[in-house]
């Protein structure tokens, strides 16, 4: 029975009055749907009518669903700036680097194209004397007087990657023992490029080397981390000042002083400034003096019976480094040939060089130091 079906039975009983009002409501109900609540019909008197509606129907709205809103990207790192590795100014060079072997005897003075080297090793060779290892990579000017290889040579350069090494030849063991390194020979005794003889000097001492026309030749490896720190602020803390640096590399002596108005070390021999061919002052930021063992090779003797001297720069020692006019003490360390050279201060911190290259002397253990 609907809804108006039991409004009418029920209203049946009702007066005229009453009738009239539940037909009323019934009208309402059916029109206007169900409606909450009770409604009360009253006839008069005491006669009260109850009409009890059902519940109102409603439809349930479906809540929407909220659109997902993407998450930005996160903006990429920006990479860091590559720098020179060898002296830490500029972008890394372009092209092969090379290494110079270079006379440092009164004869081969004053030396050319060496203050446009990036890196500059003095080494041991034998009867006391030394000779320069010269890196060059940023600049390729024509160098003089180009010297033989010693055996200990490769080695050293190894940490620089397949580079190559420029040399006049090589005595005893010293060739072979460079071919079978990664290092790439340029030998003038192999009719290498780039060699030619200077007529206002007298042989051994005149020979040079091209190294734009060596550049030019040769496929060999370019400018790697060799694990030196550059840092232009220097952090020097409680280090003490040094405004000279003194040892001596086998028989020969070695000094720099510090100019404050270059910010650079300049060498000097018996108490006078070194100048490259050029006229440029021979000077470096950084000085640091290296400590190496330092052992006798019986397989490279030169013509009057002096050995040669094998610096091993693979291992652990002791170290000073020189820069802004200060001395900073610590260790150096290099796990294998192949593997840069790291320096570190008494804290085991990195010792950071000033930007602009540096000047390498491997002195054997136990070789005296001193500064003022």
């Amino acid at each position: 029975m609907n809804l108006v079906e039991r409004l009418t039975d029920f209203s049946s009983r009702f007066s005229g009055r009453q009738k009239a009002i539940a037909g009323g409501v019934a009208v309402v109900l059916v029109a206007g749907g169900a409606i909450g609540g009770t409604i009360a019909l009253t006839g008069g008197g005491d006669d009260t009518v109850a009409v009890i509606a059902s519940p109102p129907v409603t439809s349930a709205s479906p809540t929407p669903t909220p659109t997902p809103q993407p998450k930005p990207k996160p903006k990429p790192k920006p990479k860091p700036k590559l720098v020179n590795p060898l002296t830490g100014i500029g972008a890394p060079p372009k092209g092969p680097v090379i290494g110079v072997k270079i006379d440092d005897t009164g004869n081969g003075r004053p030396q050319r194209g060496i203050d446009r080297a990036d890196i500059v090793y003095i080494e041991q060779a034998e009867g006391g004397l030394t000779r320069l290892l010269a890196v060059f990579a940023t600049h390729k000017p024509t160098v003089e007087a180009v010297r033989s290889v010693r055996a200990s040579d490769p080695e050293l350069l190894s940490q620089y990657g397949p580079i190559a090494l420029v040399a006049s030849g090589g005595g005893g063991d010293s060739l072979p023992t460079l071919h079978k390194s990664i290092v790439h020979g340029v030998i003038n005794d192999a009719g290498g490029p780039g060699f030619s003889r200077d007529g206002g000097r007298g042989a051994p001492y005149n020979l040079t080397s091209n190294l734009s026309e060596v550049s030019r030749a040769i496929h060999s490896g370019g400018s790697k981390d060799i694990g030196f720190d550059w840092k232009a602020k220097p952090g020097l803390g409680a280090t003490p000042k040094a405004s000279s640096v003194h040892t001596v590399v086998g028989g020969t002596p070695v000094t720099f002083d510090w100019s404050p108005r270059l910010g650079r070390y300049v060498r000097s021999i018996d108490g006078s400034q070194q100048h490259a061919a050029s006229g440029a002052l021979i000077s470096t930021p950084n000085v640091i003096v290296q400590y190496c063992s330092v052992s006798v090779n019986r397989g490279d003797v030169d013509v009057t019976g002096n050995p040669s001297q094998y610096t091993h720069s693979v291992g652990h020692g002791r170290v000073a480094v020189f820069r802004n006019g200060h001395r900073i003490e610590g260790t150096w360390s290099r796990l294998a040939k192949t593997t840069g050279t790291k320096l570190l201060d008494k804290h085991h911190k990195p010792i950071t060089l000033a930007p602009g290259g540096a000047w390498v002397v491997l002195v054997a253990n136990g070789a005296p130091l001193s500064t003022s």
